[in-house]
């Protein structure tokens, strides 16, 4: 493995395919059919197509790529989605570079055109609530697939920070291949041993946080719960207050074990 800051010069263009996939959970109590229904109603407000388009916009920002193409929509009766186009550089008529899939195509003899890359950042929602639990649930799935020496793990930080994290699941993957000028394959262009290595420490102390890796296929994987339960920061419209000590003690305990349950990927309690 080598870091770019040793500025290896490659033959061609850097192939190397680098790919972060994650799930964030937001957890929430919403004991009545209305709490459930305004909870999925502000979770469908506050994370639209714009405000996810926005995060997406600032991510490619944050890795150093060029956007080539925005497609977004909000669903019904809930959900969003946007789907982000990237290029390492920026793309002209002048310069295509078809090692990377980077380009225009135009048809000949008809009015079409289309960019192709291999890159791109795509966000989807999916609020959840079933009506005899009162904890209701709100999954982010983010991709951030790039090619070339920019990196998807930079805009980890800031991706956790721009959700309201309580698990967090993360794969990263990098394939193919790149060359050196004397021929040498490398396939990975950068140190790493975790994912963690990525998320600030600032970050890290909030969560319980393991690793599943495969060093020797580059594959990483991260899985991440949150320590603490602030019980005002899970109960929506209602303060903590109105709730009696042992009521409150039974809503942690369900929090707990639905973050469990999540975490792990089985049905522990039921």
């Amino acid at each position: 493995m080598f870091g770019l800051e040793k500025k290896l010069k490659l033959y061609g263009f850097n192939n190397l395919t680098k790919t972060l996939s994650f799930n964030i959970y937001d957890v929430c109590y919403a004991k009545s059919e209305r709490e459930q229904r305004d909870y999925i109603a502000y979770i469908d407000e506050q994370y639209n197509s714009d405000r996810l388009t926005k995060i997406l916009i600032d991510v490619t920002e944050l890795i150093g790529a060029h956007i080539l193409n925005i497609s977004k929509q909000d669903y019904e009766p809930q959900g969003a989605s946007v789907n982000i186009l990237i290029a390492e550089g920026s793309i002209t008529t002048e310069h295509i570079d078809e090692s990377c899939n980077q380009g225009k195509f135009i048809h000949p003899g008809r009015n079409v055109s289309a960019h192709l890359d291999k890159s791109h950042v795509t966000v989807h929602t999916f609020p959840e609530h079933h009506p005899d639990n009162s904890i209701s649930t709100f999954r982010v799935d983010i991709d951030v697939s790039t090619c070339g020496e920019i990196s998807p793990l930079n805009a980890l930080d800031y991706l956790i920070g721009s959700f309201d994290s309580d698990i967090i699941t993360i794969d990263y993957r990098v394939r193919g291949f790149t060359r050196d000028l004397q021929g040498r394959k490398y396939f990975i262009d950068h140190d790493i041993t975790s994912i963690q290595d990525y998320i600030s420490d600032e970050t890290l102390k909030k969560y319980d946080a393991i690793d599943v890796n495969v060093y020797q296929s580059n594959i990483f994987h991260t899985k991440m719960l949150i320590k603490e339960i602030e019980l005002q920061n899970y109960l929506f419209n209602k303060d903590v207050y109105e709730l009696p000590p042992k009521q409150r003690l039974e809503i942690i305990d369900s929090l707990r074990r639905e973050m469990i349950e999540i975490f792990s990927g089985m049905n522990i309690y039921q």
